[in-house]
Formats: structure tokens, sequence, C-alpha cells
């Protein structure tokens, strides 16, 4: 019998796919057909927030024990991301209920808010795992990560001709984070003192 925990941690995971993949892109190719430059604007943020939740998956597969933090850092900023903007706010909040992308977009960051929190109640639950990904205890986070080493590793043969070993995952994970964290610390002291909580959407 699987135990509650792992199979909470499995059900988290599976969501996580439709509400961090799935529907954000649909929504943004519905945004680009309509024409609304709000929410056009907000998925683009949040693309480029969500690159960490994939860096994450690369930490898990090169073994990096501090692997969950950064999965946790990475829904935790994508949820801010999609509540953060004053103006995106007071746009959608001029539209009627009856208009179908607005709602939907409505429902998807509460549902991303949910992911977020769960993988937060969760980690809490397994602490010790936020700096000793690999103890055995800790497994059951690192299991969804490899259905993502495995199409990896076929595209890497395919281009390279050689295996996505787990040397290569943790190098290239660990590389990413560090642009990552250069490219947020450029925004947090120079975009942001001087546009706030504006994103400036109406100018895209």
């Amino acid at each position: 019998m699987i135990p509650i925990n792992e199979f909470s941690t499995w059900i988290t995971f599976q969501l996580s796919s439709v509400f961090i993949v799935g529907v954000p892109l649909s929504i943004f190719i519905w945004s680009i057909k309509k024409r609304n430059k709000a929410i056009e604007k907000l998925l683009i943020i949040y693309w480029k927030i969500s690159i960490l939740f994939l860096i994450s998956l690369l930490l898990f597969i090169g073994g990096v024990d501090f692997s969950l933090l950064i999965l946790i850092i990475s829904t935790s900023l994508m949820t801010i991301s999609v509540w953060f903007w004053n103006d995106i706010n007071r746009e959608l909040q001029g539209y009627k209920i009856t208009d179908v992308l607005i709602t939907t977009t409505k429902s998807w960051r509460w549902g991303l808010t949910f992911i977020s929190i769960s993988f937060l109640i969760q980690s809490f639950q397994d602490i010790a795992c936020l700096n000793s990904i690999n103890s055995f205890e800790c497994l059951k986070w690192s299991e969804p990560s490899k259905n993502v080493s495995k199409l990896i590793n076929q595209l890497f043969n395919f281009l390279f001709g050689a295996n996505f070993t787990e040397p290569i995952a943790k190098f290239v994970g660990l590389f990413a984070l560090l642009i990552y964290i250069l490219g947020l610390l450029q925004w947090l002291i120079i975009k942001f003192p001087r546009s706030g909580r504006n994103s400036d959407f109406s100018n895209y």
C-alpha cells in the first residue's frame, strides 16, 4: 500500500503539471488570439519566473541536496508573480464574470496558489528533505523527476549522441540557477525600484 503522504506528493506533482504548464500555456495562446495585453503580459512574466521550476527538476535529477528548497521557492515565486502587479489586477477586476478568458485566468491563479501551498505544507512535513533530498525518506520527492529525466535523456541523446547523466544534470542545473539568481538580483536592484508593482502592460 502506498503511504498517504507519498500519494499526496504524487497527486500534487500531477496537478502541478496541469496548473504550472498546461493551463497557463492554453491561456497564453488564448490571450494572444484575443489580443488581451494584460493577460499576455502576465503570462510572459510568469514563464520567466517559472524557469526556476524547471531548474529545480534538473537539480532533482542531479541529486543536489537542496533541490526541494528550490522547488518550494520556485512555486512560491510563480504564485507571487501572478498576483503581484497592481495594473494587471485592476484591469482584470474591470471585466465581467461572463468573460470566459478572464474567469479562467482568475481560476488558474487560485489553482496555482493551492498547488504552491500544498507543496509548502508537504515540505514542512518532510522538513529534513529541504537540505538532504538524497535520504531514503525523501525518495518520493525525486520520483516525479524521473519521467522528466527520461524525456531530457532522449532529447540529449538525439542531439548530442550521449546520455544525460546525473553529473551533467547537476552542472546544468547549478549553472542555470546561478544565471537565474543574477537575473533576479538585477530586477530587484535596478528595475523594481523604478517600476514598482507596475507591469506596464499597456505599453507592451
